[in-house]
């Protein structure tokens, strides 16, 4: 096991929310408790997060969690836009945004995906459940083909894949879990908390009301049945004293974040390079293929610069700032006049 001691001068009691209304068994609490687990073993300073949401039962979330920290709920499919301008505005916070597949991959696809691609330092977490669980469980755009809910008929249509989609838009952190996998959870958290750019973590969240039938894809037997991890994951903070105890043999990959922080990856029985997007890509569409829940890191590119290196913002938030100092004076405007000639 990997151990980091970390010193904090916060309880895990001010990483907690609000009681959940959600209902008993939801994958969406299992992710919350993580959420606090991961925070509260970074000692990352609750004040200093934001949290982001659109509508549905994952955007409810983050009420369960840092009730310190500010939070945003905003329109169904609006929190990518929201997380932008805030995050831009104040780039010292961090951001974690929870969402859904119908919040994501229906109405809030355009947003979303123009996050990624701008890549933005944030964490975003998708609760996967195949279904709009919150207004009595329709389809939403991740259900599977031929999938047959009460009072909802058969699906016709092929889902969309959010890793995916997240890959081919060029996010430089892609990862894949499930909420019946606690420990994966928390480290895939852990490692996104510290990466330097937009962090997509597609989590398969049970729902325990309308899409928890035997054999579907969405549902807790399944992803027991069919979790097919690429790897063990642990992660290790930049820290001055750091512990490796007991750890198995077996390759190893080894992924130094920009802060120092390092992912470590072992291998189980897939011989699999996270830095390789095109074999992420190729992944995928096996685990398609055979009705696999690939679980892991799917891919990191901890190179790419963010947003917020690209801009080359200051290190006073923008939302800080005097008018004075927004505003540019004639001077400095005639400049960049005389540059565009």
């Amino acid at each position: 096991m990997m151990e980091a001691k970390v010193e904090s001068k916060y309880a895990k009691n001010d990483y907690r929310g609000l009681p959940s209304t959600l209902c008993q068994g939801c994958g969406h609490n299992s992710i919350s408790s993580q959420i606090i687990s991961a925070c509260f073993e970074l000692g990352i300073q609750p004040e200093k997060v934001v949290k982001f949401s659109g509508i549905g039962c994952s955007s409810k979330s983050p009420t369960y969690f840092l009730n310190r920290s500010f939070g945003f709920n905003g329109l169904h499919g609006r929190m990518a836009p929201l997380a932008l301008g805030t995050l831009f505005a104040d780039t010292s916070l961090k951001g974690i945004g929870v969402s859904g597949d119908g919040d994501t991959a229906s109405i809030g696809m355009g947003g979303f995906k123009h996050l990624v691609r701008r890549n933005m330092p944030m964490v975003y977490i998708v609760e996967n459940n195949g279904v709009y669980g919150l207004t009595k469980g329709q389809f939403s755009a991740t259900a599977e083909k031929g999938l047959m809910l009460k009072k909802q008929g058969t699906n016709p249509y092929l889902p969309v894949d959010i890793a995916m989609e997240a890959l081919v838009s060029n996010a430089t952190f892609v990862a894949r879990s499930f909420a019946g996998d606690p420990r994966q959870v928390k480290e895939l958290i852990k490692a996104a908390l510290s990466h330097n750019g937009i962090a997509v973590i597609d989590i398969i969240s049970p729902c325990v009301t309308f899409n928890n039938q035997e054999g579907t894809l969405h549902s807790y037997t399944w992803g027991k049945d069919r979790e097919a991890p690429l790897h063990e994951i642990s992660f290790i903070p930049p820290r001055d004293e750091i512990m490796v105890e007991d750890f198995e043999e077996g390759s190893v990959r080894e992924v130094t974040m920009h802060d120092g922080s390092l992912v470590l990856l072992k291998k189980l029985e897939n011989d699999y390079d996270p830095t390789d997007r095109w074999q992420a890509l190729r992944i995928l569409e096996d685990a398609q293929r055979n009705n696999w829940l690939i679980t892991g890191l799917l891919y990191i590119n901890p190179e790419i610069p963010s947003l917020i290196d690209t801009y080359d913002l200051p290190q006073q938030p923008l939302n800080r700032m005097s008018q004075e100092q927004l505003r540019p004076g004639s001077s400095v405007l005639d400049e960049i006049n005389a540059m565009m000639q």
